[in-house]
């Protein structure tokens, strides 16, 4: 499955995509304010949340479940339609934005409606705090609770289709979510479920980095879309907690840096790693997959040179299907060797 990229020197975008490249853009500028803070009022009309369907809409219908209300932790189910008599694995997708913007559903239902359709999947979205109102450990915590939740049989026989297989997890998430797919993996393996297995995780373009600018970071920083140098420093300042000093070479951060966690003891499963030519942490990315096969772990790197972090967003572009098929491809291989 592992990919080589051949260097491209620049994108050739849809004018679709690059007028909503530019407005993403200027949105986000004016989200982030210089204080540290969101601009949530604003990001409640630019990123407006969605409400589920049980009218199947794509062959895929969607229900939301309220774990906690309190700490308002939930999850929205994807269930493709025309699978209701087959086990299906399920897929707990951890959503993107830095860990400071963006919601699950809004953005990300067309991506976890298809992954749900064409894995098939039973696919599980879940909604975590955002920072700097809730900084790290929060988010990892929520999603280790969700995984926690769905590993008592009385939550899965109320909240889950009947063929959803629990037993058959996948992990996967985009940028932050991808950050997160592995620490609440990582976390996961130190635990003992009664009947949930994560069994793959998928890391599309993760987001990390460390104190030491890299080659991607310095060559492409303020001529790729989506991030910067400014941008990323501004999301782990608000991310990190503020009790707790801290530099870019965290264990969280950079994951595979000088302060890593020892993973070649941890029952990490294998791991799909996705990359893109133009992304600032795209060297992160890439010492993140060597880092788990240095380790003893499986891993599979996807490469696709000629697009940019983000590009599972715009359905328009080839790669978009091409993510979706790798997925696929993924799954079925780690489900194969069972």
């Amino acid at each position: 499955m592992e990919s080589a990229a051949k260097a491209s020197t620049s994108m050739s975008l849809p004018w679709k995509t690059r007028i909503s490249l530019w407005a993403v853009d200027i949105m986000i500028n004016q989200l982030a304010r210089k204080d540290g803070t969101v601009n949530r009022r604003l990001l409640s009309l630019v990123d407006p949340r969605t409400s589920p369907s049980s009218k199947p809409i794509n062959g895929v219908k969607t229900y939301d479940v309220v774990v906690d209300p309190i700490r308002k932790l939930s999850f929205r189910v994807y269930v493709p339609i025309q699978y209701a008599l087959e086990d299906l694995p399920v897929m707990v997708f951890f959503h993107g934005g830095g860990y400071a913007v963006f919601s699950p559903n809004a953005r990300y239902d067309d991506l976890c409606g298809r992954f749900a359709r064409d894995l098939p999947a039973i696919v599980v979205s879940v909604d975590y705090p955002l920072a700097p109102e809730h900084r790290h450990p929060t988010q990892h915590e929520y999603g280790l609770d969700v995984l926690k939740f769905l590993d008592i049989k009385e939550n899965r026989s109320k909240w889950l289709p009947q063929n959803a297989d629990i037993s058959r997890c996948f992990l996967a998430g985009d940028s932050a979510g991808g950050n997160m797919t592995h620490h609440v993996a990582q976390r996961a393996s130190q635990l003992s479920f009664q009947q949930l297995q994560v069994i793959g995780l998928v890391a599309i373009q993760p987001f990390f980095g460390g104190e030491k600018r890299t080659d991607s970071e310095i060559r492409l920083d303020e001529s790729v879309p989506i991030l910067s140098l400014k941008r990323t420093d501004w999301l782990w300042s608000a991310f990190m907690p503020l009790d707790e000093p801290y530099n870019r070479d965290h264990p969280i951060i950079n994951v595979s840096g000088p302060n890593a966690v020892d993973i070649s003891k941890i029952g990490l499963p294998p791991t799909m790693v996705v990359v893109t030519g133009f992304d600032i942490l795209r060297d992160w990315q890439l010492r993140y997959h060597h880092w788990l096969k240095k380790s003893g772990k499986q891993t599979y790197l996807v490469d696709y040179p000629n697009t940019f972090h983000g590009f599972y967003l715009f359905p328009e572009l080839p790669e978009y299907d091409q993510l979706i098929l790798n997925v696929k491809g993924f799954v079925h291989t780690v489900l194969n060797k069972i």
